[in-house]
This record gives C-alpha cells, structure tokens and sequence, in this order.
C-alpha cells in the first residue's frame, strides 16, 4: 500500500511540473505570436517605404535623363512613349 501511495504521489509531482512546464510554454508561445506579428507589420512598413523610395529613384533618374543627361537617353525615350501610350489609353477611354 505504501508503494501505491509513492507511485501516486510521484505522478502529481510529475503533473504538477507537466503543468507548470505547459503554462510557460503558453506564456512564451503568446510572446512569440506577438513578436510575429510586430515583425510582420514592420515587414510591410519597410516594404512599403521601399516602393516610395523605388518611385523616387525612377523618377529622379528620368528627370536627370531629361536634363541632359546622355546616359539614359534611350530609356527616357522609351519612359516617354509609355507614358504617351497610357494618355491614349485615358483619352480613347474618356472618348467612349
């Protein structure tokens, strides 16, 4: 009888570290969702500060490119076109 009451005894002690075990790794599993989502959000903040400075730079490079600049003289032309090529598209859009 003694022996059952030491097995018993040995099991609550194990459970109780089981539980213990598992409530920490609650409290760090919501550390860890929280800090995913803080990273995620921060992803999308440096994403979206990537494009503005991408749109800055392509527009910058083609001003540059219509001063004067001869080193992208083709690739203005062509940014021109483009852009010629989307105001007819607006304007035969607008027509209809």
């Amino acid at each position: 009888m003694g022996e059952l009451v030491k097995v018993v005894d040995s099991l609550e002690n194990k459970i109780s570290k089981l539980l213990h075990k598992l409530e920490l790794l609650q409290q760090s599993n919501i550390k860890l969702v929280s800090e995913l989502d803080h990273l995620k959000q921060d992803k999308v903040e440096v994403s979206n500060s990537v494009s503005v400075w991408e749109e800055r730079y392509n527009s910058l490079k083609l001003a540059n490119t219509m001063l004067g600049s001869t080193t992208d003289k083709t690739e203005a032309k062509l940014k021109i076109n483009t852009l010629i090529r989307e105001l007819d598209h607006c304007i035969a859009q607008l027509a209809e």
